[in-house]
């Protein structure tokens, strides 16, 4: 009888397979995503724990929502990365006007929270359409300016980019949040350069943002809550209108500084524990964490986010067509807007807009659409070879 003979694989076949996308996930993005979800639940969670003890309350009541939209997240995350990022763009303007269709539908029959009329209760969850209007912005945007040639931005290209735009900005300007709609400029923006638009268009973006924002400060249309966190800005002496967004942020930086370099410790910080911040675990998260974690606790995070923010980059540099570029570029001015002012206005060095720090901030509606447009972005750099 002859003896066996072991078969062996061709080498070719033990290797990466560029064609199955499943081969290429960015792990270093995935990792740091997953960490900074972790760290807000963390975070949502020493920041409510004390006053949520002492009120007879369940401790765990906000941990517990979260996560169930970080497991809505994940799952919303895993279906975008399997569906080829290039067929999602035949959709991006079902999605686009399906979100400001919402942003429409919330104006008559939404829910006001902090002087904006900006949720729709469902149950006991709330749906806020102008996070998902803010992703799907970003693929209307990338599948109206990807193109195979390069060159500077046509004019007809970019006046068509500010009207797409206008729609979801005006729609939000309307609830009013003046925060969201900042946010929305700064996608367009950062899309429009990544697309060739020149610094002399950037600069009208711009110019047209701020004379917005003056229009709607004159025309007294926002609610005057919300005007107070803008003059609060400007004036951080309290009077008797701003007086309470005032105290937030001076007991806000109050705690960050208490924090030093170690912090307060896990469920310390006087100012956490007695409650004196008000929406700390929505807005001003990132007191709470400076406070008991101190800078190192703090610093970490941004490192975090630098890392996340630098595979975006790194996703951009390594697509195979200017969608995907476009896509990332998008993301990353998103992602960048956010930490920045979020992190700023707990420090007094922005004006209080409201809009949360992703994937940390206590709101299902923030989490579930970062982390959607994060799968995208995954979804970019796993199609790169095909």
């Amino acid at each position: 009888m002859a003896a066996p003979t072991l078969t062996r694989k061709p080498i070719a076949s033990l290797q990466r397979n560029p064609a199955d996308p499943r081969q290429h996930v960015d792990w270093v993005m995935l990792a740091a995503t997953g960490l900074i979800a972790a760290f807000g639940l963390l975070a949502v969670y020493t920041a409510r724990a004390k006053s949520l003890e002492l009120s007879g309350g369940d401790p765990l009541y906000y941990v517990k929502r979260q996560g169930i939209a970080l497991v809505l997240g994940f799952v919303g995350m895993a279906v975008v990365m399997a569906i080829d990022y290039r067929r999602l763009r035949d959709f991006a303007l079902f999605f686009y006007l399906g979100t400001a269709g919402m942003l429409g539908a919330v104006l008559l029959r939404g829910s006001t929270v902090n002087g904006a009329e900006a949720w729709f209760n469902i149950g006991p969850f709330q749906l806020q359409p102008s996070e998902f209007a803010k992703v799907t912005l970003i693929l209307m945007l990338a599948a109206y300016l990807a193109r195979d040639r390069t060159g500077p931005l046509p004019h007809n290209r970019f006046v068509g980019s500010l009207l797409i735009l206008a729609l979801p900005a005006g729609l939000v300007l309307l609830q009013p949040d003046m925060g969201t709609a900042s946010v929305l400029v700064a996608i367009a923006m950062g899309v429009l350069l990544v697309a060739g638009a020149s610094w002399r268009n950037i600069l009208m973006v711009s110019l047209m943002a701020l004379v917005t924002v003056a229009v709607v400060l004159g025309t007294g249309a926002l609610d005057s809550y919300q005007k107070d966190r803008i003059t609060a800005f400007v004036n951080q002496n309290p009077t008797k209108d701003n007086r309470d967004i005032v105290l937030q942020v001076q007991n806000s930086k109050t705690a960050i500084a208490a924090g030093g370099i170690t912090g307060e410790g896990y469920l310390g910080g006087a100012y956490t524990n007695g409650g004196y911040v008000p929406e700390q675990h929505t807005d001003f998260v990132f007191s709470a964490i400076g406070e008991q974690f101190g800078m190192l606790g703090a610093g970490a995070l941004l490192v975090l986010y630098g890392i996340l923010m630098w595979r975006i980059w790194r996703t951009a540099r390594m697509s195979r067509d200017q969608l995907g570029v476009l896509i990332a570029a998008g993301a990353l001015a998103m992602l960048a807007w956010h930490v920045f002012e979020n992190v700023g206005m707990t420090m007094g060095i922005t004006p209080v807009t409201g809009i949360p720090l992703p994937l940390v901030s206590y709101g299902g509606s923030s989490l579930i659409a970062t982390l959607a447009l994060l799968g995208l972005v995954q979804n970019i750099h796993m199609r790169r070879y095909v």
